[in-house]
Formats: C-alpha cells, sequence, structure tokens
C-alpha cells in the first residue's frame, strides 16, 4: 500500500497577531524617547556645524579688513606722494611755464582780518495759510 501526502496550501497573511495594550505603549514609548534623543543629537550637530562657518566668515572678513587697511595706507602714501609741494613745483616749471614771481609783482590784497567763507542770508518764508 502507497501512503499519498497533499499539500495544502494555507494562506496566513490574513492573520494578525493581537498586541498587549502594554507593548503598544512600551513601542510608542521608546519610539518617543528615540525621537527625541536623534532631535537633540541633530540640534547638536547643527549648532556646531554653524559655529564652525561662522569662525570661516570671520576669518575671511579679518583678512579682508587686513587688505583694505593696508589698500588704505597705499592710497594715503599716494595722496602724501600727490600733494608734495616739491612736485608740484616741478610741475608748474616744467609742464606750465611757471616761474618764480619778480620782486613787486604780487600785490597783497586789503580785505578783512579774518576769512569768511560765507554769510548767511535771512530769507524771508512765505505766510502758510
Amino acid at each position: 500500500m502507497t501512503e499519498y501526502y497533499t499539500v495544502k496550501r494555507i494562506d496566513n497573511s490574513r492573520l494578525v497577531r493581537p498586541m498587549r495594550s502594554a507593548e503598544v505603549r512600551d513601542f510608542w514609548r521608546r519610539l518617543a524617547a528615540g525621537t527625541g534623543l536623534a532631535s537633540c543629537l541633530l540640534l547638536y550637530a547643527w549648532q556646531h556645524f554653524e559655529c564652525i562657518r561662522l569662525r570661516y566668515n570671520i576669518e575671511q572678513l579679518g583678512s579682508e579688513r587686513s587688505q583694505a587697511a593696508e589698500f588704505n595706507q597705499q592710497l594715503r602714501l599716494e595722496i602724501a606722494t600727490l600733494r608734495s609741494p616739491m612736485r608740484v613745483d616741478a610741475i608748474a616749471r616744467r609742464e606750465l611755464g611757471l616761474t618764480v614771481p619778480a620782486p613787486g609783482q604780487v600785490a597783497p590784497v586789503e580785505g578783512p582780518s579774518e576769512a569768511v567763507l560765507a554769510q548767511a542770508r535771512p530769507v524771508a518764508q512765505p505766510a502758510r495759510p
């Protein structure tokens, strides 16, 4: 006698094991603790990298400031060179053909003892209705 075994295919996909309420509460509690820990770590990392970025910006601004100060010093030196009386005298003699005035050629002008740049004049304001 031969025995035959038949295989029955059982579909267990629709079966759901009921969970105890204590397990569900424990799951949500652990999930909340994990979320809180992850958010604290992300906040710390964000602050840390923001601090590093700001340090780089401060260093870059410091170098730009030193370059600006050096450029400012060069410009001041150039202004001093251009305003040099010897340079102005040399240009006046060589390029403009000016000479030293002869005695009696320049006469001082009589004027007020103190220089006045501008005088304020009162202006009549029109009456407002």
